[in-house]
């Protein structure tokens, strides 16, 4: 229970109280270190009292503790009316106003909810954020575009040391992995095909469903989701964490713009990063597809890149690839642009890194269900 400091003269007794007739004597000091006794004499006796007038002159000290104590042994409505007419301390008077005033107040009953309209309130809320996020985003695409076009005719501000390391920890550090998962994805698609078009007699197929697949969509959609949870999660987190340190304000008060500093390199890269391995994931993509294709189906790699060279034109290659750069700009201002977002706390660093992952994908596969979808209007 929470005090107040003690009013009254300190008389270093116990409270105690006495009922004379219709009037409660209080003796003593009434402060939470005597808390223990006088609840439990409270709670003995507040049911049989019927005193009407309360005699203060002879308390010592007290507090919000005892105070409480007092309002449970008259009850607050009664407390209050001798308070009115009786003449306490200043001090004390105005903390047993103060307490039973505070315990007098009715319970608010809770509100019922209406679970349809909670609902829509909550999906109000949430597609608001959800267009203030893509402002957001936008005015960040903007302002990154902008720089990237200032600064491009001006060779002496480009980042060259900073665009390298990027290139090389979002391009070079990714190939391993990006080749062994669409190696393997090519298999299971080859596999999958195999199984279902052998029911139709037309095995032959295989190699055009892989072929298809990893060069319109697979290969930069399977580069571009890694990259996502492993390029976009770091860079929220190297800026986030200087976020946290104050090093973009330092930055910001030497008069640079954290956008050229930190952005644009990161953007450069992965642009560049990502066609580089979407061309790496076909390759291995359909190698891993041939090589099923080779031991299943008794197809050699010969005849299957025939096949591929008279039925697959260079057009399905140039739509997959073309994908590559968007794609990579927007996952970079993501995962830039949350760790710009990041309050101050490793929490943050953490909910923010998180989140940049979580809209790289999703924005990523939206694109790409739009760009088929687009290609498939076009004839294309």
């Amino acid at each position: 229970m929470s005090t107040h400091s003690g009013t009254g003269q300190q008389t270093g007794k116990p409270g105690t109280f006495e009922q004379d007739g219709a009037i409660l004597r209080f003796h003593g000091d009434w402060t939470l270190s005597h808390y223990s006794e006088l609840s439990h004499a409270v709670a003995t006796q507040h049911n049989r009292n019927t005193a009407y007038e309360a005699d203060f002159s002879a308390l010592g000290q007290l507090d919000t503790a005892g105070a409480s104590l007092m309002v449970k042994l008259m009850g607050a409505d009664r407390l209050l009316d001798i308070l009115d007419r009786s003449q306490p301390p200043q001090a004390q008077k105005a903390l047993l106003h103060a307490v039973a005033s505070s315990l007098n107040m009715p319970p608010t009953s809770p509100r019922h909810s209406n679970t349809v309209m909670q609902f829509l309130g909550n999906l109000g809320v949430n597609v608001s954020n959800i267009a203030r996020e893509h402002l957001l985003l936008a005015g960040f695409m903007g302002q990154t575009l902008a720089t990237l076009f200032h600064i491009l005719p001006r060779p002496k501000r480009w980042r060259v040391t900073s665009f390298v390391a990027s290139v090389h920890n979002t391009g070079l550090n990714a190939l391993p992995i990006v080749a062994l998962l669409t190696f393997l994805v090519g298999a299971v698609v080859a596999f999958l095909g195999a199984t279902v078009l052998d029911n139709f007699g037309a095995t032959i197929y295989t190699v055009n469903l892989v072929a298809f697949s990893f060069l319109r969509e697979f290969g930069v959609l399977l580069a571009a989701i890694l990259l996502a949870g492993r390029t976009a999660s770091a860079f929220t987190a190297q800026i986030g964490a200087m976020k946290v340190n104050e090093e973009i304000d330092a930055i910001r008060t030497l008069g640079l713009s954290p956008i050229e500093l930190l952005v644009i390199p990161r953007v450069l890269a992965m642009m560049l990063s990502l066609p580089i391995l979407t061309f790496v994931g076909i390759i291995s993509g359909m190698f891993g597809g041939a090589l099923v294709c080779s031991l299943a189906l008794d197809i050699p790699l010969t005849q299957f890149l025939s096949i591929v060279h008279r039925d697959i034109t260079l057009q399905h290659f140039l739509v997959g690839l073309g994908k590559a750069p968007i794609f990579a700009f927007l996952i970079a201002v993501i995962g830039c642009l949350e760790g710009f977002k990041v309050a101050g706390s490793a929490q943050s660093v953490g909910e923010h890194t998180t989140s940049s992952v979580v809209q790289s994908i999703f924005m990523v596969i939206l694109l790409d269900s739009i760009a088929a979808l687009f290609f498939m209007e076009m004839g294309w």
